[in-house]
């Protein structure tokens, strides 16, 4: 079920618990596991360090999901859900992140789009020799 929500995503939010190594140590492999049904790192991604509220119960520090998030090259947030601080900037930062992959065309299609032009000019001439000769 979980591969199906990675084939059909535009973009994912993953989420650790600051209060909780294990959970940060699983978020770690969830870019690989997207690479895996996906078979591109060329997702929108967040990462997100969520229970902020709990300082005194802080198992995972801010360097720590900064660095994860430059490794991810991704963008870094650490929120607190029940506080509601910083939930809605995750959200905007995907939607963001989503628009701005569709807006620029992917490498593939550049190259479908150079092929078609150069077919067509192709077809184009060889249809006027066609007219010339007939």
């Amino acid at each position: 079920m979980r591969d199906q929500y990675m084939r059909g995503g535009e973009g994912f939010i993953i989420c650790y618990s600051v209060t909780d190594r294990q959970s940060f140590q699983e978020a770690a492999g969830f870019k690989e596991l997207i690479y895996q049904v996906r078979h591109t790192y060329d997702i929108p991604l967040v990462l997100v360090g969520n229970k902020i509220d709990l300082e005194q119960a802080r198992q995972v520090s801010t360097e720590e999901g900064l660095s994860l998030a430059q490794e991810y090259t991704c963008a870094f947030f650490e929120t607190s859900a029940a506080l509601r601080f910083y939930v809605d900037d995750v959200f905007y930062c995907l939607v963001r992140e989503i628009r701005k992959k569709e807006s620029m065309p992917s490498l593939m299609e550049k190259k479908v789009k150079r092929k078609d032009s150069l077919w067509r000019k192709l077809k184009g001439s060889l249809k006027k020799k066609w007219e010339n000769t007939t």
